[in-house]
């Protein structure tokens, strides 16, 4: 295991969902183990959203900066890359905007840091019609889960011994719950932007480049854990393109993207 102490940025994605981030950002300030930093990362939000952002900066539990830009459809790779660019930490911590973190969320991925691999948490979630319930400073017990207000509930739990497994496989790869070393990050240029076009390909391609260079998954269970508060999904009318793109980087064992990170360093 990688020794602390070590400089850790928390990077929370996000686009015009001020309620949801109101909550995701309500577990951040209750981290047991704050991050070092915290990076808002914009795809271009209006208003609402951007006031929130200020508010929080200027009460928050750690540095934080807000990196936007204007939208121009679906950015979300570029942004990221230009909040890699801002973040000055050693191990960069990865979340949406419409998950709460667990209050040991940020100390659990430190702890499982660990030189030689990228961590993949996981996430349970909200049902939609339950959302405006969900309260950061009050984490869901059994009757939420029992009640089926959340799905996919042993996700949500934080057991007494975690499950890890090293690997390199395609299963499990999401956006919302991943940690990286820095230095690795830059070895693979970060987020292609190539991908576009809302859930699809981004994450899994950033994680078999990884794979690529030689650095395994731990895939964790009963530690660093999200909960999702489900939202009506975004069309994804560039699923073909973006399937065949990250085949394509399957197939050839592609590290290092061509259009990423270093157009922004």
């Amino acid at each position: 295991m990688s020794s602390p102490p070590f400089k850790v940025s928390l990077v929370i994605s996000t686009f015009n969902q001020p309620a949801a981030l109101t909550k995701s950002l309500a577990g951040v300030r209750l981290q047991t183990r704050p991050a070092d930093e915290i990076l808002i990362s914009d795809d271009g939000s209006d208003e609402p959203t951007r006031k929130l952002a200020s508010e929080f900066a200027a009460n928050s539990p750690a540095p934080t900066k807000h990196i936007w830009h204007e939208h121009d459809g679906f950015r979300k790779t570029v942004i990221l890359n230009k909040t890699i660019a801002a973040a000055t930490g050693t191990y960069l911590i990865f979340t949406d905007g419409d998950c709460v973190p667990h209050p040991k969320f940020v100390a659990d991925h430190v702890a499982l840091a660990e030189t030689g691999f990228w961590v993949q948490g996981r996430r349970c979630f909200v049902r939609e019609e339950f959302v405006s319930e969900f309260d950061a400073n009050k984490i869901p017990g059994w009757s939420w889960m029992l009640t089926g207000k959340i799905t996919g509930a042993t996700k949500g739990i934080r057991w007494p011994i975690p499950i890890i497994r090293r690997d390199t496989r395609q299963r499990g790869i999401i956006g919302c719950n991943m940690a990286f070393w820095r230095d690795d990050l830059l070895a693979v240029n970060g987020f292609d932007e190539d991908y576009s076009g809302w859930g699809v390909g981004e994450d899994s391609d950033i994680g078999t480049r990884l794979y690529n260079l030689g650095r395994r998954r731990k895939f964790v269970y009963g530690r660093a854990i999200t909960f999702h508060l489900n939202h009506p999904q975004l069309p994804r009318g560039h699923h073909a393109a973006s399937l065949a793109r990250l085949a394509e980087t399957i197939a050839t064992h592609k590290i290092a993207c061509e259009n990423g990170l270093n157009r922004h360093r």
